[in-house]
C-alpha cells in the first residue's frame, strides 16, 4: 500500500519532465540524497524531494552546470536568500549571461527574417 504523499520514481519523473535515468544519474553523483526505498528496492520520493529536483531541471534548462547547481542544493527550501550573498551573486551572473545569449540569438533570428524578407541568402551575417 502506498504511503501518502510518496511516489515512486516513474511519478517523480513524470511530474518534474525528467527522465528516470537522470534521477538516478543525480542521485548517482551526490547532486541528490539517495531516495528512502521500500523493502523492495524501490525508491520512494516525497513533495519536498520533487521540488527538490524540480529546482535541478530548471536550473539544468538555463544552461547550468551541474558543478554549479551543487551549492543551491545545501540551502533549505525556505531560506532567506539575503543570508546567502554568493548564491545570490551567481543567479544574478547567471542570469546575465542567459540575458546575452537572448540578444545573440536575436540579431540572429533577425539576420534570417531579413533574409526571408529580401529572398537573398548569401551575404554576411
Amino acid at each position: 500500500m502506498k504511503k501518502e504523499g510518496t511516489f515512486s520514481i516513474q511519478q517523480t519523473a513524470r511530474q518534474v519532465g525528467i527522465s528516470e535515468d537522470t534521477i538516478r544519474y543525480y542521485e548517482k553523483i551526490a547532486l541528490l540524497p539517495r531516495a528512502i526505498r521500500k523493502d523492495n528496492g524501490h525508491r520512494v520520493y516525497r513533495q519536498q524531494d520533487i521540488d527538490t529536483i524540480r529546482l535541478l531541471a530548471c536550473l539544468k534548462k538555463t544552461g547550468m552546470p551541474l558543478e554549479e547547481m551543487r551549492p543551491f542544493m545545501a540551502v533549505s527550501v525556505d531560506a532567506d536568500p539575503a543570508e546567502y550573498p554568493e548564491l545570490v551573486e551567481r543567479l544574478r551572473n547567471h542570469r546575465e549571461n542567459i540575458v546575452s545569449q537572448i540578444a545573440s540569438l536575436q540579431q540572429v533570428v533577425d539576420f534570417i527574417d531579413a533574409k526571408l524578407e529580401d529572398g537573398r541568402i548569401r551575404q554576411n551575417c
